[in-house]
């Protein structure tokens, strides 16, 4: 799982950031607001850890612009130990609050135990898949994809080839065989039509072909998932 780390004292980030690898997390650290939400807008996280005594964009208003679109989990991390400060960070979307100093031994108990109740959360609806550590959501009542809590704006035929993909990852499907599970049987096209949807779907995801993260290309054969 992929944490961001927001913290502007670079010997603490680096401290947490040590804690958190050798408990197998990916880190992306950031040292003020901006990067943090160019970060944010740029790549998939599981969880943010977020100071609030941050430059450029205070740690209220990134967890404010965050939350527009995202119900990502995050903890606070901060020196106001007062209780009005975090009344009003809970208020505004934080899922927890630490308070310095600290020991990085409980900050990373308190990510497991915050990732574990939201993997529980994400997958109460019976009706939705979850992939990509729960990041990549299909609700199969709606048909309606989201990525990072976003809405991905699909045809129904991009949909269903995502779906096929991801229902069975790291399978390696042939253009034909997309053609034959995802379209009716009276469906009339060439198979290099799965060329173009598949393109779109990763224009839509923001996936890298060169070095994808959602669908492999395996020349000579089709396509895959990456989960």
């Amino acid at each position: 799982m992929k944490i961001l780390l927001v913290e502007d004292e670079k010997k603490i980030s680096n401290i947490v950031k040590s804690y958190l690898e050798k408990e197998k997390f990916e880190v992306s650290q950031a040292f003020d607001g901006m990067t943090a939400l160019d970060k944010f807008n740029s790549e998939n996280f599981n969880l943010i850890i977020l100071d609030l005594m941050i430059p450029i964009i205070r740690g209220e208003e990134v967890m404010n612009i965050i939350r527009e679109s995202s119900n990502i989990p995050i903890i606070i991390l901060t020196s106001k130990t007062e209780e009005e400060d975090k009344i009003s960070n809970f208020e505004i979307g934080c899922d927890d609050y630490i308070t310095k100093p600290f020991s990085p031994k409980e900050l990373i108990l308190r990510v497991k135990a915050l990732l574990r109740r939201s993997t529980l959360k994400s997958n109460i609806n019976l009706n939705t898949l979850t992939f990509k550590n729960g990041s990549l959501v299909f609700n199969l009542d709606s048909k309606i994809v989201k990525l990072n809590n976003k809405n991905i704006n699909l045809t129904l035929a991009e949909y269903n080839i995502l779906l096929t993909l991801f229902k069975n990852t790291n399978k390696v499907f042939t253009r034909e065989e997309l053609i034959n599970l995802v379209f009716d049987e009276d469906f009339d096209s060439f198979d290099r039509a799965i060329d173009t949807h598949i393109k779109n779907i990763r224009s839509k995801l923001n996936d890298n072909p060169k070095s994808p993260k959602f669908i492999k290309t395996v020349y000579g054969l089709g396509y895959k998932a990456v989960d």
